[in-house]
C-alpha cells in the first residue's frame, strides 16, 4: 500500500513555499494586514452554486458549516474598523472534484477600502504577475462579460433570446437542452464555463467584468442598462483564478438576494441554509465603501508549475487525506 504518500513532488511543495511568501511580501509592502477567521460557522452560503460541508459540535444543537470562504467574517471585520485585510486560509466546497478541484483547497482573500472593482482588477493584475510573470507573455487586458461572449460565441448574452442560448449549448457542448431547464443562468453559466472562460487568457491575464445583476451575487449594481454588477473574474490560460466584487454594504438588499437564493434552493431540491444574521448586523452597523477578492491559490500554483492536475500541487488530496 503506497498511498501514503504525497502526490505533489517536493519540488512543487517547494514552489508552493516560495510562492506563498511572495504573497505575503506582496501585502506587507502595502501595508494589508493579515488576518485570520474561523472555519466553522453557524451559517453556510446561501448561493445555489455552492454546496457547504457540515459538522457537528457536541453540546450544540444545530450543524456548523466548514466555510465556503472567508467572506463574511471577514467583512464582519471591516465593520468594525480592521482597515484593508488579507489572508490565506483553507476553504470547502462540498461537490467539487475533478482536475481543478479538491473539496478542501486553498484561497488568498483580500479587502480594499475605497477601491473599485476597477482598482482591485489591476492590484489582481500585480499579484498575478508577480507570481506568474514568467508564464505571462501579454499585459492583462480587460472585457466586459457581454464582450467575451461576443469574442467567443459571437451572440451577446444580455439580448439573445433564451432559445438561442440553449441551441449553442447543445451544439457546441451536446447539452441536453430539455435538462437546462428555463432559467437564464443556468444556460449562461455553462456556456461561461465550458466555452467563454476556457478560450480567454492565452499567455496573459484576462479580466472579465460587468456581470449580469441576475449574477451579481455579494457586488453592488451598476447604474445604467442592461442590468450589470460589479463584479469581475481573472482567467489565465483558460482557468478562472478570481471572483472579485465592489462590495454591496446595504442590508436590506442583502437579505432580499438571501431569500431569493433560499427560493432558488427550494425549488431546486436543494437544503436550506440558515443565513448569516451576524453579516447582516455587521452591514447594518456599516461596512466601509470596499472591494473585495477569493483567488484560488492552488490554481496559481498548477500554473507555475505546469501541472494538469490539482492533485500535482496538493501534498494530500481528499483521496489521500
Amino acid at each position: 500500500m503506497d498511498d501514503w504518500r504525497p502526490t505533489a513532488g517536493l519540488e512543487v511543495l517547494a514552489l508552493r513555499a516560495r510562492l506563498l511568501a511572495r504573497v505575503r511580501a506582496f501585502f506587507a509592502a502595502r501595508g494589508v494586514l493579515e488576518v485570520e477567521t474561523p472555519l466553522l460557522a453557524r451559517a453556510g452560503v446561501t448561493d445555489v452554486h455552492l454546496a457547504s460541508l457540515e459538522t457537528r459540535i457536541a453540546g450544540q444543537p444545530t450543524p456548523y458549516f466548514l466555510q465556503t470562504s472567508p467572506e463574511y467574517a471577514m467583512k464582519r471585520l471591516l465593520a468594525a474598523g480592521s482597515g484593508d485585510i488579507y489572508q490565506v486560509c483553507k476553504a470547502f466546497r462540498d461537490g467539487e472534484a475533478g482536475r481543478h478541484h479538491n473539496p478542501e483547497f486553498t484561497l488568498i482573500e483580500w479587502y480594499r477600502l475605497g477601491f473599485g472593482h476597477e482598482q482591485l482588477m489591476d492590484e489582481v493584475g500585480a499579484l498575478l504577475g508577480e507570481l506568474l510573470g514568467e508564464r505571462l507573455a501579454a499585459a492583462p487586458e480587460r472585457l466586459s462579460y457581454a464582450a467575451a461572449f461576443a469574442r467567443v460565441l459571437g451572440l451577446d448574452p444580455f439580448a439573445a433570446p433564451l432559445a438561442t442560448l440553449t441551441a449553442v449549448a447543445a451544439e457546441r457542448l451536446g447539452a441536453d437542452v430539455a435538462s437546462l431547464g428555463s432559467a437564464r443562468d443556468t444556460v449562461l453559466d455553462l456556456l461561461m464555463g465550458a466555452l467563454v472562460g476556457p478560450a480567454l487568457g492565452r499567455g496573459r491575464v484576462s479580466f472579465v467584468d460587468e456581470y449580469p445583476a441576475s449574477q451579481a451575487a455579494l457586488a453592488r449594481l451598476l447604474p445604467g442598462a442592461p442590468p450589470r454588477a460589479a463584479r469581475f473574474e481573472a482567467y489565465v490560460e483558460g482557468q478562472e483564478l478570481c471572483n472579485g466584487f465592489a462590495e454591496l454594504a446595504d442590508p436590506a438588499e442583502q437579505r432580499r438576494r438571501f431569500l431569493a437564493d433560499l427560493d432558488q434552493r427550494r425549488a431546486r431540491g436543494l437544503p436550506p441554509v440558515p443565513i448569516d444574521e451576524r453579516l447582516l448586523a455587521a452591514l447594518a452597523a456599516g461596512l466601509p465603501d470596499a472591494a473585495g477578492v477569493a483567488v484560488g491559490f492552488d490554481r496559481i500554483v498548477m500554473l507555475a508549475a505546469g501541472a494538469t492536475d490539482i492533485r500535482e500541487v496538493l501534498p494530500f488530496p481528499v483521496d489521500r487525506a
